[in-house]
């Protein structure tokens, strides 16, 4: 018989259902936990099969698994000696979620289930403690109406705020019994004026509407943004984890914090974490009280006054210790734990591989390697190669001057510089219309999501190193400052104050996560450096992998970052990106809208040497590594101009009238320019411009080896081929210019000659254009929009539609459609393999630098990927992964 439901201590959970997928995460790991022999509340998991059998069931719990759920909490009943909804010792559970990976803030979580007017008392009497059981249930109205009565969570936030500035306290642990019992009074108050009903009083009720609470929040907008975001499917559902509760907030003896077993920022190897005395755990998480440091050292060096957990409880410290050691080294990871002390008893809540910047887990795999714990195998398939980006980028310059108007935790590494906004909605807006923005919050919560993504910056005045702000931002790769408790911020009226300095919405302010500080105006960035453990690491990763790693790139700078990022040749470079120069661009212009041979090929002549100098460079950077070179791509109107100004001042500097430029524009325009008179069709009307780029690449190999530089070989690229014909006459051309030049200079030049696979037809007659190539280079941008019918330029307007409906499982321009676009790829290989067994193939779109396209073209067996100069080191962890069996 199919089981549903798992209790921690089940042996099904601890032997059969190890995985993630059936239990999710947190389900798998308490009963591992439990396992270990450590405390863990007794609980029990609802699996992921629920959360389908939910949403068929019209979001509906059946009723078997209802029955279930009360077989099970019988079973917790007699493990804690308590009864759920007694009235003398009652049980009280937590409900939260738990899907296959973890999703921090992302899904609901609900605490002190059970509560109501006549448990409140009954817990009140058997703690001796009042103060503590109306402080659990003011927080279970809270966030039971929050999360399942959907009764937005400021409005209890204001109350509070408000019962405080009348009291004239600072902090909730101020309020005492009565306070509670008169904010009950006031939330079960808002609770009828917001649903016109009494807040639920029935315990079963209560849990039912938690647990399918939870299966809903996987559908919610947050939850689907951030599987987005990390590509985790939909179909995967959550589970629903329901605990006993243990309390935090008893009172000084009571405390709840989370632990990392190292720095997830700098992956250094020291307990990493936060807690609260008198508090529960979304206090800590949520960041509406900044929490105090676990360690005594982690308190000295940041200048804290209150007492660390190490000098206000040692002897829970060192159990706590002794416990993130053995977690650590059982996972063979680096370990984010939950916990809660009540009355000096450690309960362990929860633990998972921690969240971590790309440089700490760089840092962290080497080191497990050092240590034995891991394989240098173990440590390259452990790091993303899409976090890789957030290394590559450049960080503020040390020796420029900086206005440093505040200062806050260092709660994600990097820096960032742009426009001030307030809200997740205006900086989505502000990305959209390409201007970088910081997003300044009193605290993040999951719904900023979208406007965290959006921005290239994170800052908040509320929340530790541990809150939803600082997590999100380490996963995003964003920098973040969060605590800044030395900023007040105004939402009405759009500002940001700190002293005397009042920052508007628009100001540009700069942060650096890396150091927690805020800088009025924009700072300049220098370029990262590369060494030590990245080093390492990327040597270990050549080591495994086959493909070889290219570069798209076509000016030195790139050339020279491609390079130093372990680049191995260049896979496409664009010759037309060297034409927009502001000396070339005039020449260009004035060689289209000349009207006869003579005059083009005169022209043709004084961009001759700026072509070959553009290649004497690259050459010489690359040093022997082969350089594909693209000729003319683009239809020609791409160069002329726009406006009638720019027509104005083009006509005054070729001294030709505006009419007659505007007349050769309408010569030269097309209605779809796609798909147009460009690529080899240029070369075929105007073959005078690819003789001229023929013979600015062979004279720039005759420079070189004149020059004794080691000689690259250079792969000539025709690009939109369809035809086997195209092909066989424009290589003739290349042959004969090449002849030209090795008679000019006396000397021998080896080339190859190919072409850019980027139509549907090329590819399906692979084997007759193979008789005139070299190698194969797949253009994937073009080769998706011609194989879809769907303009690149275009689709933003409808392929999220695609996505969210399920047509597209991800955007087809962001990862290769294997099923459409790589069937033509396995084609066009298979037959140009067959007419060639020496065809070299490549891939030389936006694809290059994607993980899962790169280890698709693995698979489909090319010789190398290409992609911008940044994502080189992304593209060679991913070569060397697609390479090494998964788990």
């Amino acid at each position: 018989m199919e089981k549903f439901i798992f209790n921690f201590n089940s042996k099904k959970s601890k032997k059969n259902f190890n995985s993630n997928k059936i239990l999710g995460g947190k389900g798998s790991n308490l009963a591992e936990m439990g396992k270990l022999g450590l405390s863990v509340p007794p609980g029990f998991t609802i699996s992921t099969k629920v959360c389908d059998l939910f949403y068929k069931s019209k979001k509906k719990l059946p009723t078997f698994i209802i029955k279930l759920v009360k077989k099970e909490l019988e079973i917790i009943e007699k493990t804690s000696k308590k009864k759920f909804g007694d009235l003398t010792n009652p049980l009280l559970v937590s409900v939260r979620s738990g899907a296959r990976v973890s999703m921090p803030g992302m899904m609901d979580t609900i605490l002190n289930l059970g509560l109501n007017d006549k448990t409140v008392r009954a817990l009140s009497k058997k703690t001796s403690n009042p103060r503590f059981a109306l402080d659990s249930y003011r927080r279970f109205i809270q966030m039971y109406s929050s999360v399942v009565l959907n009764i937005e969570s400021y409005h209890f936030e204001d109350l509070i705020e408000n019962y405080k500035l009348t009291k004239g306290v600072m902090m909730d642990t101020e309020l005492d019994q009565s306070d509670w019992q008169g904010l009950i009074k006031n939330f079960k108050d808002l609770v009828k004026k917001e649903t016109k009903k009494e807040f639920p009083q029935n315990v079963f009720d209560q849990l039912y509407g938690a647990i399918s609470a939870v299966f809903l929040s996987w559908e919610s907008k947050r939850a689907k943004t951030y599987r987005k975001l990390n590509s985790i499917p939909g179909d995967w559902g959550t589970a629903v984890n329901v605990q006993s509760m243990v309390f935090g907030n008893m009172g000084k003896n009571s405390a709840t914090g989370v632990a990392f077993t190292r720095n997830p920022s700098t992956g250094e190897k020291f307990l990493f974490g936060e807690y609260l005395i008198n508090a529960q755990g979304e206090d800590v998480v949520a960041g509406t009280r900044t929490p105090q440091y676990i360690t005594k050292k982690a308190r000295i060096n940041a200048k804290a006054k209150e007492s660390s957990m190490e000098e206000s409880m040692p002897k829970v410290y060192l159990q706590l210790k002794k416990i993130l050691s053995r977690l650590e080294k059982h996972y063979k990871d680096m370990q984010d734990v939950e916990f809660t002390v009540e009355n000096n008893k450690l309960w362990m809540l929860q633990t998972r591989s921690g969240k971590r910047t790309a440089k700490s887990a760089i840092k962290i795999a080497v080191d497990m390697v050092k240590e034995k714990l891991i394989s240098k195998k173990e440590a390259v398939i452990r790091i993303d190669p899409n976090t890789l980006d957030t290394l590559l980028h450049p960080t503020l310059d040390e020796k420029v001057e900086k206005k440093i108007i505040a200062t806050g935790l260092p709660a994600s590494p990097g820096a960032a510089s742009g426009k001030v906004v307030f809200s997740a909605d205006e900086a989505q807006r502000l990305n959209e219309m390409m201007q970088d923005n910081i997003l300044v919050r009193i605290e993040t919560s999951p719904e900023d999501i979208h406007g965290m993504h959006a921005a290239k910056g994170i800052l908040t005045s509320r929340g530790g190193m541990t809150s939803h702000a600082a997590v999100v931002a380490r996963g995003m790769g964003r920098p973040c400052v969060s605590g800044t408790t030395e900023i007040n911020i105004d939402y009405v009226n759009k500002n940001f104050k700190v002293g005397n300095i009042t920052v508007k919405e628009g100001d540009i302010i700069t942060i650096d996560g890396s150091k927690g500080e805020i800088i009025f105006g924009e700072v300049p960035t220098v370029q990262p450096e590369i060494s030590g453990d990245f080093s390492k690491l990327m040597s270990w990763a050549d080591t495994f992998r086959k493909l070889k790693v290219r570069s798209n790139s076509e000016t030195p700078e790139d050339t020279k970052i491609a390079r130093e990022f372990g680049a191995e040749g260049i896979g496409l470079c664009r010759t037309e990106h060297m034409f927009f120069d502001e000396e070339r661009i005039v020449l260009v212009r004035q060689m289209i809208l000349s009207k006869t041979y003579e005059d083009r090929k005169q022209v043709l002549k004084k961009i001759l040497p700026y072509q070959k100098n553009d290649f004497v460079e690259i050459f010489k950077i690359m040093n022997g590594l082969p350089v594909t070179v693209r000729l003319l791509d683009p239809p020609l109107h791409e160069f002329l101009p726009k406006t009638d100004k720019d027509i104005d001042d083009v006509a005054k500097e070729l001294k030709i009238t505006h009419k007659d430029i505007k007349m050769r524009i309408n010569e030269l325009h097309e209605q779809n320019p796609m798909l147009g008179h460009r690529g080899c069709r240029l070369g075929i009307s105007f073959p005078e411009i690819y003789h001229m780029q023929c013979k600015a690449i062979f004279e720039a190999l005759a420079e070189c080896k004149k020059q004794k530089v080691k000689l690259v070989i250079p792969e000539i690229m025709i690009p939109l081929v369809s035809t086997a014909a195209e092909i066989k006459i424009l290589r003739k051309l290349v042959e004969k210019t090449a002849q030209e030049v090795q008679k000019k200079h006396s000397i021998k030049i080896k080339y190859y000659v190919g072409t850019m696979i980027e139509l549907p037809r090329a590819a399906l007659r692979a084997n007759d254009i193979a008789k005139f190539a070299d190698f194969f280079s797949f253009g994937t941008n073009d080769l998706t929009q011609t194989t879809f019918g769907i303009s690149r330029d275009d689709a933003g307007k409808f392929l999220n539609d695609y996505v969210e409906n399920k047509i597209f499982n991800k955007d087809p321009f962001i990862s290769i459609d294997e099923r459409g676009v790589g069937e033509l790829i396995k084609i066009a290989v298979e037959r140009g393999k067959v007419q060639k067994k020496s065809l070299k193939l490549g891939i030389c779109g936006e694809h290059g630098g994607d993980p899962s396209s790169i280890e698709f073209c693995a698979k489909a067996g090319l010789n190398y990927v290409s992609c911008s100069p940044y994502r080189v080191p992304v593209a060679r962890l991913a070569a060397a992964q697609a390479n090494l069996p998964k788990k």
